[in-house]
């Protein structure tokens, strides 16, 4: 008996945006023909089935994330689309080379700032851009981190415009997450379609909790031991609580809240065991500066340690991040970056940032306020997608609320146009629909450079909506970076 097949693309239409895995109607593109193929054989039932069962192997195996809402905290099931985003390893061995890039020159900018600042006095980045920024730390002046890296962990997001072109939206360099719904995606995948990976030459991505491990163990204090690592979480109230003890646990690493670490007289750090006390060499720490060290930010945070910032500056710990990373996770920050690479490395960026408006600046300022209903407005600090106005989705009340708060605190704010962000087929209540996505590949820096094969797809679930964040009703796909050579 023939089968009926649920997805005909020459049906889909991803109108006149860039579709992922789609060229052309019913012309998928080169590294996806795997995937379509398959699918295109498979029924509707068939395809819900497996819907179905990655769904019920989320419930089974716990991969939650937690959103606050009216101040309750509230677990959900992670969200999760079978069909994967497609990338051709050849694309990405240049996006790969951009991200290491990029991370390389933030680094080197971060710890310029907290020293010398060649970078203010050779009149590349006016000194307000820095001074003005919430996470500049004065407690981190004059100090340089082992290796030269503050920023070990990042999460840089990428988006595709409409004519394929691939920019860096946004770089996130505190406390970067996301990872472990990556690596989970991929073990979902594999459940649900085993036979497309052992037929098709899908890069892995499963030696990423090694390859953290050995890059924290290169800033350990003892090198010639193996280290004492510990995961530092805020506890299981945080949104990211399920990634901490799931890095942990892959690790082998100790994970710890702040009450279970304690400061020595000899600086050192160490953990509170029922056989007493033992050194800790490494900190992956899940917990923002401000309540990192009550004896350095704020006096009244329990989730941190007192004198961690001692043991840091001593050379008696790793951190990782390093405390006063952030001043590059800004959004003002970010609209430099390609002069940070052409003056540290004296190179052409590899992948371009989205064109930004800097409201603090008086020309750029104007001309935002009369496009606001164009343009996506953001602060600078801020995160998950909050804060932030869609132009053409908002009100004219709306409007004028960002108007008034641009001209409050113009450092505060900057503005890009609205991008017509790349799709890929999604199942949906409708059935097979594109759907708009970003993607946040995650860097290690330590001795050497590592970028993960791919990263977290995050898709925008809502017809027309360009917020992929899971706390903004976002969800997630694996992502598959295929050699179409083998």
């Amino acid at each position: 008996m023939k089968k009926n097949k649920s997805i005909d693309w020459k049906n889909y239409d991803p109108n006149d945006f860039y579709d992922e895995l789609i060229a052309a109607k019913g012309k998928p593109r080169r590294a996806a023909t795997a995937i379509t193929d398959y699918l295109g054989n498979l029924d509707s039932e068939e395809i819900q089935a497996r819907q179905q069962a990655a769904e019920l192997a989320i419930l089974e195996t716990g991969i939650s994330f937690t959103i606050y809402s009216e101040g309750e905290n509230i677990d959900r099931a992670w969200p999760f689309d079978i069909i994967p985003r497609v990338i051709s390893l050849r694309e990405w061995e240049t996006i790969e080379q951009g991200l290491a890039q990029r991370l390389t020159a933030l680094n080197m900018f971060i710890n310029d700032i907290y020293n010398d600042q060649n970078i203010v006095k050779d009149k590349v980045i006016p000194k307000y851009v820095f001074a003005n920024s919430k996470n500049f730390r004065e407690q981190c002046r004059g100090f340089t981190p082992p290796l030269g890296v503050w920023a070990h962990i990042c999460g840089s997001d990428l988006v595709r415009d409409k004519d394929g072109k691939v920019y860096v939206l946004e770089d996130n360099l505190r406390v970067p997450s996301g990872v472990s719904y990556m690596l989970e995606n991929r073990q979902l995948t594999k459940r649900v379609f085993p036979e497309l990976f052992d037929n098709t030459s899908i890069l892995p991505v499963d030696d990423y909790t090694n390859q953290l491990f050995d890059m924290l163990a290169s800033i350990s204090p003892r090198p010639q031991d193996h280290p004492k690592i510990a995961v530092l979480t805020p506890g299981i109230f945080n949104s990211a609580y399920f990634e901490h003890s799931f890095l942990a646990q892959r690790m082998g690493a100790e994970l710890v809240e702040g009450a279970d670490l304690v400061v020595g007289e000899d600086d050192c750090v160490y953990m509170r065991t029922v056989e007493g006390l033992e050194r800790v060499d490494v900190i992956y720490r899940r917990i923002d500066d401000d309540f990192l060290d009550p004896e350095e930010f704020r006096a009244d945070s329990t989730l941190g340690v007192p004198g961690l910032m001692r043991a840091w500056r001593n050379g008696k710990v790793g951190l990782a991040n390093a405390p006063g990373a952030g001043v590059a996770d800004d959004k003002v920050i970010y609209a430099f970056v390609p002069d940070m690479i052409r003056y540290y490395l004296d190179e052409e960026p590899i992948i371009p940032n989205v064109p930004t408006y800097m409201c603090v600046n008086k020309q750029d300022q104007e001309y935002v306020l009369e496009h606001l209903d164009e343009l996506v407005v953001k602060p600078a600090n801020e995160s998950g997608g909050y804060g932030m106005l869609v132009g053409p989705h908002s009100t004219k009340k709306q409007r004028a609320e960002f108007a008034r708060l641009i001209k409050k605190n113009p450092r505060n704010y900057i503005a890009q146009p609205t991008l017509s962000l790349s799709v890929a087929p999604t199942l949906c209540d409708e059935g097979l629909a594109p759907r708009h996505l970003d993607l946040r590949p995650f860097v290690l820096q330590g001795v050497r450079t590592y970028v993960t094969a791919g990263g977290l797809t995050r898709v925008a679930m809502r017809k027309g909506s360009l917020v992929v964040n899971s706390s903004q009703g976002g969800g997630s796909k694996d992502t598959w970076i295929v050699d179409e050579e083998n």
